[in-house]
This record gives C-alpha cells, structure tokens and sequence, in this order.
C-alpha cells in the first residue's frame, strides 16, 4: 500500500525529471542558435558544446516569472586561437548572444 511519504518522493522525481527534461531541450535549443550564428559569421565552434554559467528567476514579458539561463561557448575564427562567446535564455526565447571580437580569416 501506497504511504503519503511513498507519494511525495514520487512527486519529487517526478518534478526532478520534468525540469531535467525541460532544461535539456532549452540548452538544445541554444546549442542550434549558437551553430547557427557560428556558421552565419564563418566561425567554428569549438567542442560543439554549450555550458550552463548561471540559472535565476527573472521576469519576462508579461511580468512572468521564468527561468533565465546563460551559457558559454568557445568558437575560433582562424583555427589558431579560442574566443569565448555567451547566450541568455529567458523561458524558452533568446535574449541576448555575444561573440567576443575576433581576427577574421
């Protein structure tokens, strides 16, 4: 038989696996506009990877609470050195990506 402790560990989990699952198609969903601008501006992106910096709540359109999200990448312009570059996300729309100045080829 089921116990109300058995119910709010279920709950838990299955809270835990909502968010991994929603934070990972955010981050998936960065990783393309990041591909995507990197090949707009002929740069490569290194490690073909983005790495969460920061998570807060922050208001959005509507005065929403939502996630904000940022991210770092590393992109290179010549193949010689390594530029870093970053991407915020607020809920699920992009608010912001930067490329750091860098020689071009």
């Amino acid at each position: 038989m089921l116990e109300l402790s058995d119910l709010f560990w279920l709950l838990g989990f299955a809270v835990v696996a909502a968010y991994w699952w929603r934070a990972h198609a955010i981050k998936e969903l960065a990783l393309k506009v990041v591909r995507n601008r990197c090949q707009e501006l002929d740069v490569q992106l290194l490690d073909d990877t983005v790495v969460l910096r920061g998570l807060w709540l922050r208001r959005g359109e509507g005065g929403r609470v939502q996630w904000w999200r940022s991210y770092l990448f590393e992109f290179t312009a010549t193949g010689d050195d390594r530029y870093p570059g970053s991407i915020e996300v607020l809920g699920q729309r992009v608010i912001a990506l930067q490329l750091a100045p860098h020689r071009l080829n």
